[in-house]
């Protein structure tokens, strides 16, 4: 029979790293706390969270590296709001955050979850940090969670 592992939304013992991009405060405040309430209401201590602000959001992937390989945390959360202007620059800085949030987890065997927003207009952002779409801090906070309890019951199962 096959078997589907899954982690658990069980925060209980477990560290996290929450960086946020202060760029779009409006909406990536929002974000933020909406993921450390998350990570409360699942029980994770406040005294094992930490909260960083990075400037912007291509600044979140080098922050979530060195949280990452610091060992400290079973998990990291990368929230920021990229909203389309009138240049290429979104198209840059959504890729490049995309891609070194990824890299960041991967380098270092740590769950990295995405929560950075990447909108054409305020006004979808601000449907995503608490508005009709929920808030992406609180599902990225969800992702982290899960995301290390899987790592950590697929290490401590025998070959």
């Amino acid at each position: 029979m096959d078997q589907d592992v899954r982690g658990m939304l069980d925060g209980q013992g477990r560290r996290f790293a929450v960086v946020w991009s202060r760029f779009n405060h409006e909406v990536t405040e929002l974000l933020r706390k909406a993921a450390v309430a998350t990570l409360h209401k699942h029980g994770v201590a406040p005294r094992d969270v930490e909260v960083c602000s990075v400037p912007g959001a291509f600044e979140l992937p080098l922050t979530c590296a060195w949280l990452a390989r610091t060992g400290r945390f079973h998990g990291v959360i990368a929230l920021g709001a990229v909203i389309r202007g009138e240049t290429n620059h979104y198209d840059y800085v959504c890729a490049q955050a995309a891609r070194g949030v990824l890299d960041a987890g991967m380098d270092s065997d740590v769950p990295v979850a995405f929560g950075v927003l990447t909108c054409d207009t305020d006004a979808q952002a601000m449907d995503r940090a608490g508005g009709r779409h929920g808030n992406k801090g609180a599902d990225a906070a969800e992702v982290a969670l899960e995301m290390a309890s899987l790592r950590e019951t697929l290490l401590r199962r025998p070959p």
